[in-house]
């Protein structure tokens, strides 16, 4: 399966920070950079239903044909689904147009890299791509969930269309919202960011589970039938006791960032594995899982990576082992949910200085207030500060039962640390 190249690649307002002249440069580099092994790189594009997706597909197909390369299109299709393409497709790389869950102005090119081998003719028509990767994530699912009544909210995104076949064909009594994409319309008041209508929805149709994506359908939230959120480390957490259970959890190891909560690595603990801690950011954490050899791993988000069915996060697929790890357990989905405790989270943003970001690891005063905060929470909290990777910022992060106390903590630390460094 192909790996990311870059973090999270070029992003930006399309037709202004993403203009049509930076993509035909992006194709042709991509290509440049993959004929120095092929003569004739091929290269796999998909999008997300944005507005700006033909006019950067146009634009970089011409780059990349420009150096010699060959282009199929496949519309519009989750990120994921492209990861899976290319090597389905034999292609030598991949490319993704979509911003994820950023609201419609926004765009970006997102390059995954191939296996290398050259695509046979027979498949050089691109029509099969969505039936491709439908019979992909089907074949991931070991349980029947003919009459499930399901809730999907496709975020008016790059789900629209293969969410509702796969669930389909599946045999599960559906009801989609967010699947009327006209351009602008992606992640605006749907999907996993906005999930209230969902769980407006599956309150009123009395449905077994709501499943919300992002706009590029990597990601995954999901509400009980309760019309409760579940998010991404209790659905980590759901989907590992399964593993567990069925032996598919490689040194009882789960995969999570720094800021997922106190209350997931209690469970985690409480199952008898291990969580393997990285930085922020789903391309650290595949790191880690390729070091490692674990098979679960994510983040609060919901972009969360099954490595024995993929090496990328994918909201589809995380979906249906969700719906198999309450089916196979026996219980309501919100009975497994309630079992994992999350503890309340304050977040305060301290504003410093660019070049001063990183200087209170080194500040004695600094140290000693985040040493009395961590004894001040006995053991039943914790507390987490870093430095923004994108703007003039620490971030103080606290967990603990106390919502209040927790709150007035952050407060002073973020004071003290504007005081010192702003």
């Amino acid at each position: 399966m192909g790996r990311l190249f870059g973090t999270d690649g070029v992003r930006g307002v399309a037709n202004a920070e993403l203009t049509p002249e930076l993509a035909f440069k992006l194709g042709k580099s991509g290509a440049h950079v993959l004929s120095k092994d092929k003569e004739k790189p091929v290269v796999l594009i998909g999008k997300d239903t944005r507005l700006s997706g033909d006019m950067l597909e146009d634009a970089l197909s011409a780059g990349i044909l420009a150096v010699g390369g060959n282009v199929i299109k496949v519309g519009v299709l989750p990120t994921p689904a492209i990861a899976y393409l290319v090597r389905a497709y034999k292609a030598d790389a991949g490319v993704v147009i979509s911003a994820s869950h950023n609201p419609f102005e926004y765009n970006g090119i997102k390059f995954f890299n191939g296996d290398g081998f050259k695509l046979g003719r027979c498949l050089e028509a691109d029509d099969d791509a969505i039936d491709r990767y439908a019979e992909f994530l089907k074949g991931t699912l070991d349980v029947d969930i003919k009459g499930r009544k399901l809730v999907l909210d496709c975020a008016n995104g790059a789900a629209y269309k293969v969410a509702e076949k796969v669930y389909s064909e599946l045999g599960a009594d559906i009801t989609v919202i967010g699947n009327e994409p006209n351009g602008v319309n992606i992640n605006d008041a749907c999907g996993s960011t906005h999930p209230e209508k969902l769980q407006e929805e599956v309150v009123r149709q009395g449905a077994f589970l709501g499943l919300a994506y992002d706009g590029d359908a990597d990601r995954l939230i999901a509400v009980d039938e309760k019309g409760r959120i579940i998010d991404g480390d209790k659905l980590i957490c759901i989907c590992a006791q399964m593993m567990k259970n069925r032996g598919e959890l490689p040194g009882d190891l789960v995969t999570a960032t720094v800021m997922s909560n106190i209350g997931f690595h209690k469970y985690v603990e409480g199952m008898g594995c291990k969580v393997e801690v990285t930085s922020v950011g789903d391309r650290y954490v595949l790191e880690s899982m390729l070091k490692t050899g674990c098979n679960i791993g994510g983040e609060q988000s919901g972009h969360i990576i099954f490595r024995n069915h993929t090496t990328t996060g994918d909201g589809i697929l995380s979906s249906l082992q969700l719906l198999q790890a309450v089916i196979l357990s026996g219980k309501l989905p919100s009975e497994l949910s309630d079992e994992i405790e999350i503890f309340p989270q304050v977040l305060k943003n301290a504003r410093v200085k660019n070049e001063n970001k990183g200087k209170f690891r080194e500040d004695p005063e600094v140290e000693a207030a985040i040493a009395a905060a961590e004894k001040d929470l006995e053991g039943e909290g914790r507390v987490l500060i870093r430095p923004s990777g994108t703007e003039p910022l620490v971030r103080v992060m606290l967990e603990g039962q106390d919502v209040e106390k927790i709150t007035e903590i952050a407060e002073k630390i973020a004071v003290l640390l504007t005081k010192k460094f702003g």
